[in-house]
C-alpha cells in the first residue's frame, strides 16, 4: 500500500509540473511575440518562442581574438556547410569576418572559418552597391547602425548607407548550402551586384602583412543571370600533414533580374563586358536597370565543382523560391530543435543565453558532402558518402559531444563516419579537421568521440575500423617522433596524432619536455586517451588491449604528480622535473592539476584524501587560479562533489556561470571553440556535467531554472529536470530520479537518455547532500 501512494504522490507531482510547464510555456509564447530578436512579418513562421529567444550576437564582441567568444551573427541551418553572414572585416586566424564594433559593412560572406583561431576556406563574397563599381574592401564599405539590424539565426537584415547617396536594404537567409540575398535599393544611382572570387589572404595570425594571393577564376553568363567562379584559398594550408592542393570552394550566383551591363574587375581593374578571367584579386560584377528597386540572388556554393554548386543551388532554392520561403525552411529546422527545450523559471537574460547556447551547440562539425558525395582534402578525390568537417575535438570532447549525442543522435553516425573516413583516405583519425587535419592542440580525442559514441547505444558505423583507428592512435607514434617537437602551428611536419608516444610516454609514463613542447598536458591527454581506449576495448571484448590501456592510463597521473609541490608537473626525458611552468596547453599548473578526469578517486589519494583534496581545491578559487576561459578548468567545479563537498562546487558553479555568460556581445568570457562554452552552461543549467565523458555518468551541480523540460530525439518520454526556487535557491537538499531518492552525486546516462523526471529539492543555504567532507 505504501508503494502504490508513493507511485500516486510522484504521478502527481509530474502532473503537476507539466501544468506549470504548460502554462510557462504559454507565458514564453506571448514574450515571443514582442522578443528583441524575432523578425518581421513573412519571416517569423513557424512561431517559435525559442528561435526568438536566441541572440546571434553573443560573443561576438572585443576587441582582440580573446576579446569574447569569437562568434559571428551567422544565418544558416544546424550543421550548414556555409554560413553566411555580415562583412566588417577581411578574416584570418585570430579575426572573425564580423566584429560588433565596426561601423562599415563592406559585403556579405558566405564562410567555412570555424572558429576564431581558424583559417578561412573557399568564402565567396558578395557585395550591393549603386554608381561606381567599388570592388576592393578598402572602398567598398558601407557605414550601417546597429539600430537598423535584425540578426536571427534564419533571417538577418541591415540598412546601409549607399556610397554615392541613398540607402540599401539588405536581407540574407541561407540553406546548408546556398545562401539567398536581397537588395532593395532607394534613392540610389544605378544598382549593381559585385562577386569577388579570390583576394588577398592573411597567412597565421603574428603578421597581417604576411599576404599570399590566390589565384582563381571568375565567369559571367547574361543569358542565365549567373556570375559562377571558384577559389583555392585555404588559410590553413601552412600548416598541418595534408596539402589538399586540388581543394577549392565553387558558387554560382543567379539573379532574378537581367543585367544591363556586366565585367570582371582585377586589383581595382575595371573590364568592362569581359565574361571571363582568371587570376589574382578578382570578381565579377553585374549592373542593373537605374529604375530596379529589388534584386535576389542566390549563391550555391560547392567543394566539388562549379556544376556541383549550380545542382546546390537549385536542389536547395530552385527558381522561384521567395526570400520569406528560404528563412521559413531554415527556421523550421531551428524550431524543430530548439522547440524541445522548454524553461519555466529565469530572467529573460538567462533564457536568451540559454537558447543562444543551444543553437551555438548545433553548428560544428559542419556538413562538407553534397548530393551524397564529399571532396576528400586527404586523397584528393571525390567520393561517396556523408562527411563533415570544423572539428574542434580537443574542446568538444568534454562536453559538445555529449550534450549532440543526447540532444542530435541523428547525426552522431554519419559524424562518426566522416572520422573513419578521414582514417582510411589520410591514414589517422582527426585531431582539428579544418577540411583536413592541422595538427592543432594535443591528444588524440577522437578516441574519446567514437567510445562514448560506442559506450551510449550510437550505431551506424563499423566499429571494428572505428577501433582499428583508436589502436593505431594509441599504440603508432607519429614520424620523427624523437626529433621533431611538433609545437604548436610547427609548419612542414607530419600527422602529430600523439609525438612523443615512443620516444618516453609509452616506456617512462610521461613526455619529455625537452624533446617535445606541451609535453605535460600531451601526458596527461595521453593517459585520459588511452583510458578511453580500454573502455572501448572492454565494450568490444578485447580483454588483453583493455588490462594494457586501462593500466597504461592509470600509471600516468602519479608520474607527474610532484609530492614536494603538490602540483602536477612536467619531466624531462631524465626524469628531471622540468620546471612548474613547462609543458601546459592553454592552462598551467593549477588548471592541469585537477586534469585526470579518468581517476579522480587516484587524484584524491595522491593530494592526501578528501578533506586535503578539497582544501586544494578552495586554493585553487579563493586564490583566482580558475580559468574558465580555456576548457582545462570546465570540469573542476565539480571535483567538489566527488570529494563528497556537492554543495561548495554548487556555489562555484553559479559563480561561474554569472561571471562567464551573459546575454551581450560580450557574452561569453572566452573563445567559444565550436560550442565548448555553450555546452558548459546548458549542462551546468540542467544540474550535471560530464566530467569523464566516457563514464557514461556525470556529476550533480547546481541547475539554474524551476523547470526544464527536452523532448529528446527517440525517447519515449520527455526529460523533467523540476528544481523549485532554483533561480534563487543554489543548493541541492535533496535529488530523486523517476522519484528514488539518491544520495550520491551522480547521475547515469543510462537513467537520463529515454527520458525521466529529475526532482532538484533546492535551498538557499549549503547542505549537507553528498557534503559529508565540510558537513
Amino acid at each position: 500500500m505504501a508503494e502504490k501512494i508513493l507511485s500516486f504522490l510522484f504521478n502527481m507531482d509530474t502532473i503537476f509540473a507539466r501544468w506549470r510547464l504548460l502554462f510557462s510555456s504559454l507565458c514564453l509564447l506571448i514574450l515571443s511575440l514582442i522578443a528583441a530578436y524575432s523578425p518581421p512579418a513573412g519571416f517569423n513562421d513557424p512561431k517559435s518562442w525559442a528561435v526568438d529567444l536566441v541572440n546571434p550576437l553573443i560573443g561576438n564582441g572585443g576587441d582582440s581574438p580573446n576579446g569574447s567568444g569569437g562568434m559571428i551573427p551567422s544565418t544558416a541551418p544546424p550543421f550548414a556547410m556555409t554560413r553566411w553572414v555580415a562583412q566588417t572585416r577581411e578574416n584570418y586566424v585570430s579575426v572573425t569576418p564580423y566584429n560588433y564594433t565596426d561601423d562599415t559593412i563592406h559585403g556579405f560572406q558566405g564562410t567555412h572559418q570555424p572558429a576564431i583561431w581558424m583559417g578561412e576556406s573557399a568564402q565567396v563574397v558578395v557585395v550591393p552597391g549603386a554608381g561606381t563599381i567599388q570592388s576592393m574592401f578598402e572602398r567598398r564599405g558601407m557605414r550601417f547602425s546597429h539600430d537598423d539590424e535584425l540578426t536571427t539565426p534564419s533571417y538577418y537584415s541591415v540598412r546601409l548607407s549607399a556610397i554615392e547617396g541613398g540607402s540599401i536594404l539588405a536581407e540574407l537567409s541561407a540553406t546548408s548550402r546556398v545562401g539567398h540575398l536581397r537588395f532593395t535599393f532607394s534613392d540610389t544611382q544605378t544598382p549593381y551586384v559585385f562577386l569577388e572570387a579570390t583576394r588577398g589572404s592573411v597567412m597565421g595570425f603574428s603578421d597581417p602583412a604576411n599576404v599570399t594571393y590566390p589565384s582563381g577564376s571568375v565567369a559571367i553568363n547574361p543569358a542565365a543571370c549567373e556570375i559562377s567562379g571558384w577559389n583555392p584559398e585555404r588559410q590553413d594550408f601552412i600548416i598541418g600533414p595534408n596539402p589538399a592542393e586540388r581543394f577549392s570552394g565553387y558558387f554560382v550566383a543567379r539573379f532574378d533580374n537581367p543585367f544591363i551591363a556586366f565585367g570582371t574587375v582585377q586589383n581595382g581593374t575595371v573590364r568592362a563586358s569581359e565574361t571571363a578571367r582568371d587570376g589574382t584579386v578578382l570578381g565579377g560584377y553585374v549592373i542593373f536597370r537605374r529604375d530596379t528597386q529589388t534584386v535576389n540572388v542566390r549563391i550555391g556554393v560547392s567543394f566539388i565543382s562549379v556544376e556541383q554548386a549550380r545542382r546546390n543551388l537549385e536542389n536547395e532554392i530552385p527558381d522561384g523560391t521567395s526570400l520569406e520561403q528560404t528563412a521559413r525552411r531554415t527556421r523550421t529546422k531551428w524550431a524543430e530543435k530548439l522547440d524541445r527545450v522548454r524553461v519555466e523559471g529565469g530572467s529573460r537574460e538567462q533564457l536568451e543565453t540559454l537558447y543562444t547556447a543551444l543553437f551555438h551547440t548545433l553548428q560544428y562539425p559542419y556538413e562538407q558532402d553534397e548530393d551524397g558525395m564529399y571532396f576528400s582534402g586527404y586523397d584528393n578525390k571525390v567520393h561517396e558518402g556523408s562527411s563533415y568537417t570544423g572539428y574542434s575535438i580537443w574542446d568538444t570532447f568534454r562536453a559538445v559531444w555529449g550534450w549532440q549525442i543526447l540532444f542530435a543522435p541523428e547525426r552522431i553516425p554519419a559524424m562518426v563516419q566522416s572520422m573513419l573516413q578521414d582514417y582510411e583516405e589520410g591514414g589517422w583519425l582527426p585531431m582539428w579537421k579544418n577540411i583536413v587535419e592541422t595538427n592543432i592542440m594535443v591528444g588524440t580525442h577522437a578516441d574519446s568521440l567514437i567510445t562514448e559514441a560506442v559506450l551510449k547505444g550510437i550505431v551506424g558505423f563499423d566499429v571494428e575500423l572505428a577501433y582499428e583507428a583508436v589502436h593505431k592512435d594509441a599504440t603508432v607514434p607519429p614520424a620523427n617522433d624523437n626529433t621533431t617537437e611538433y609545437s604548436d602551428r610547427q609548419e612542414h611536419v607530419g600527422y602529430e596524432v600523439r609525438a612523443g608516444l615512443s620516444s618516453d610516454y609509452a616506456t617512462k609514463g610521461w613526455v619529455a619536455d625537452d624533446v617535445h613542447s606541451e609535453s605535460a598536458s600531451r601526458t596527461l591527454g595521453y593517459a585520459y586517451d588511452d583510458y578511453a581506449t580500454s573502455i572501448l576495448a572492454r565494450l568490444l571484448r578485447k580483454a588483453e588491449d583493455f588490462h594494457f590501456f586501462r593500466n597504461r592510463s592509470m600509471a600516468v597521473p602519479g608520474a607527474l604528480f610532484n609530492n614536494a609541490t603538490g602540483f602536477m608537473e612536467a619531466r624531462n626525458a631524465s626524469g628531471a622535473w622540468a620546471g612548474p611552468d613547462n609543458g601546459w596547453t592553454e592552462g598551467d599548473k593549477w588548471a592541469y592539476s585537477f586534469d585526470v578526469v579518468h581517476a579522480i578517486d587516484e587524484l584524491i589519494a595522491l593530494r592526501g584524501g578528501k578533506a586535503k583534496f578539497v582544501e586544494s581545491l578552495d586554493e585553487h578559487f579563493h586564490g583566482g587560479h580558475n580559468d574558465h576561459t580555456n576548457e582545462p578548468s570546465h570540469h573542476i567545479p565539480y571535483l567538489y562533489a566527488l570529494a563528497e563537498a556537492a554543495s561548495r562546487g554548487q556555489m562555484y558553479v553559479r559563480k561561474i556561470a554569472k561571471m562567464n555568460y551573459n546575454n551581450t556581445v560580450n557574452g561569453l568570457s572566452g573563445n567559444e571553440d565550436c560550442g565548448q562554452m555553450s555546452a558548459w552552461f546548458i549542462y551546468s543549467a540542467l544540474g550535471f556535467y560530464p566530467v569523464n565523458p566516457v563514464s557514461g555518468i556525470y556529476i550533480v551541480g547546481s541547475p539554474f531554472f524551476d523547470l526544464i523540460t527536452i523532448d529528446l530525439p527517440g525517447a519515449s518520454q520527455p526529460l523533467h529536470i523540476i528544481a523549485s526556487g532554483a533561480t534563487t535557491k543554489p543548493y541541492v537538499k535533496s535529488l530523486k530520479i523517476n522519484g528514488k531518492e539518491v544520495h550520491k552525486p551522480i547521475i547515469r546516462h543510462s537513467q537520463i537518455a529515454h527520458g525521466a523526471t529529475i526532482e532538484f529539492e533546492m535551498s538557499e543555504k549549503p547542505q549537507a547532500w553528498a557534503s559529508s567532507t565540510v558537513y
